[in-house]
């Protein structure tokens, strides 16, 4: 049995070997483009991205006998005939001036070194390229969502693939976007505060594209008291109490007066929670409301209090508010009769002066 053994012609074969004897052309490096050899030339480096397609071209001229296209030392194509199975990689051109030949779709495998030998009558003569993929960053790895107590220390990861090799950075985005915080995959953040919770982007990116993505940092922290007032209001009048407490997670509100807790309905009371306020309303005041009314916020990291007091406050009566008008009104009927007589008096004199 031949060397090639009963899938192929013994010609064929013996090409083959011919073309590995003549061509054999090692791995290695990228070929620079200071190559003087007189029977070689040296294409530059050629790059291309993943999944896209890629032309290799070869000048060939009148005195070619033999012409093939090898990966390394796998034959691609010899002359018009494809050697290789892969369906991806196709005869462009075949003249007596060029020999090109297409790869689609190409993929990292794909990148190294191309020959392109032609065999004439007085010697061999190769053409290199170095084929470069260029791979688009892939965040592969990142921390999930985070949620610690403040003063804990906090890590989180992001790694990434891609050729050349991505760049990874962090940025806090909120509450308000910042500057770049990390140009690390790690990024570390000790003992940290309310202020540090947020969104964190990383962004992984290189000279093909950008990939981007978002953990969410959530800092559990006690509550405490931001707005509290006391509040004057009249007897028979509406008046609302507000508590205000920022707390992770949201804190609950309870109301007490003295020491007896105050609930919902009670007394024509009513009890109002929306998020981080707390609204405490009497719909008809009575001397009895009046009083040091306490506040409680609470979450399972703590708790809080403040003091509000609800104070009576004396409203204008009615018949003060008559006497009140008449006075003004007073004053302006006295203003006007001073006006007025000071203009009669010029008119009298005027009516003197003119008898003499």
């Amino acid at each position: 049995m031949s060397v090639c053994g009963c899938f192929v012609k013994s010609w064929r074969c013996l090409l083959v070997l011919s073309l590995r004897l003549l061509f054999l052309v090692p791995a290695g490096v990228p070929v620079q483009s200071g190559d003087t050899s007189p029977f070689n030339r040296v294409m530059d480096n050629l790059t291309v991205r993943q999944g896209d397609s890629v032309l290799l071209r070869c000048a060939i001229d009148n005195q070619m006998m033999r012409t093939a296209w090898l990966n390394r030392s796998t034959i691609l194509f010899a002359g018009r005939d494809k050697w290789t199975l892969d369906e991806r990689v196709s005869l462009q051109t075949y003249n007596n001036r060029e020999y090109t030949i297409k790869i689609n779709n190409v993929q990292v495998q794909d990148e190294g070194l191309y020959t392109c030998a032609v065999q004439t009558n007085l010697n061999p003569r190769t053409t290199n390229v170095h084929l470069i993929v260029q791979v688009p960053p892939t965040i592969v790895n990142i921390s999930s969502d985070v949620s610690v107590n403040e003063g804990a220390n906090v890590s989180i990861v992001c790694l990434a693939t891609g050729k050349p090799e991505p760049v990874v950075t962090w940025r806090h985005l909120s509450p308000i976007a910042q500057g770049f915080l990390s140009e690390e995959e790690y990024l570390e953040i000790p003992a940290i505060t309310k202020q540090s919770a947020g969104v964190y982007e990383c962004s992984a990116s290189n000279e093909v594209s950008t990939d981007i993505k978002k953990v969410q940092v959530i800092v559990n922290f006690p509550p405490y008291i931001s707005n509290a007032k006391n509040l004057g209001v009249a007897v028979g009048q509406k008046g609302i109490l507000r508590c205000e407490a920022i707390a992770v997670p949201t804190a609950a509100f309870e109301w007490y007066i003295e020491d007896r807790r105050i609930f919902n309905g009670l007394n024509g009371i009513q009890i109002q929670n929306k998020g981080r306020l707390s609204m405490l309303t009497f719909f008809n005041v009575s001397e009895e409301d009046y009083g040091n009314y306490t506040c409680m916020a609470t979450n399972k990291l703590g708790n809080v209090t403040t003091s509000l007091i609800l104070y009576e406050t004396n409203e204008p009566t009615s018949s003060t508010l008559v006497q009140d008008l008449g006075a003004a009104q007073d004053g302006k009927s006295s203003g006007t009769g001073i006006h007025a007589s000071a203009y009669l008096l010029m008119i009298l004199c005027v009516q003197l002066l003119l008898k003499f």
